[in-house]
């Protein structure tokens, strides 16, 4: 990817690093390990970010 990003393209990869982060610890907790991963999880090498 070039070094120069455009600012759309910037905030859009900024708001993809802040959602790939675990659940938070107390939310399993509440739903007694029902919920135990976040749905939206990504890896940088399995899936890719689409149209960014």
């Amino acid at each position: 990817m070039a070094r120069f990003k455009h600012l759309a393209r910037k905030l859009r990869l900024a708001v993809a690093e802040k959602t790939n982060k675990p659940i938070p610890i107390w939310v399993s907790v509440k739903t007694r390990m029902r919920v135990r991963r976040g749905f939206r999880l990504r890896n940088w090498r399995r899936s890719k970010l689409k149209n960014i």
